[in-house]
C-alpha cells in the first residue's frame, strides 16, 4: 500500500506529520521531494482545476479531410 505523507527533517531524522500505517521495524522505500516554503499547494491545485475547466477542447468548424491532412508539397 502506497502512502503519501509530509515529514520534517530535524536532527538527522525524518519526522512524519501524521500516523503511518506501518508495522514496527517494517522496511520502506522513501522518495524525498522537498516542499517549497510559502507555496500554497491547495490554492495552486484549485487554480489548475479552474484553468482546465475553462479550456475549450472542441473544434469549431469542419474537420480537415484526409487529403488535407496528408497534403504533400
Amino acid at each position: 500500500m502506497t502512502q503519501i505523507i509530509e515529514a520534517v527533517y530535524a536532527n538527522g531524522v525524518l519526522k512524519p506529520s501524521g500516523k503511518l500505517d506501518l508495522e514496527e521495524q517494517q522496511h520502506v522505500r522513501l522518495i524525498v521531494q522537498p516542499i517549497e516554503a510559502g507555496v500554497d499547494r491547495q490554492g495552486a491545485l484549485a487554480r489548475l482545476k479552474a484553468g482546465i475547466a475553462s479550456m475549450q477542447f472542441s473544434s469549431r468548424g469542419p474537420l480537415p479531410s484526409r487529403e488535407e491532412l496528408h497534403e504533400r508539397p
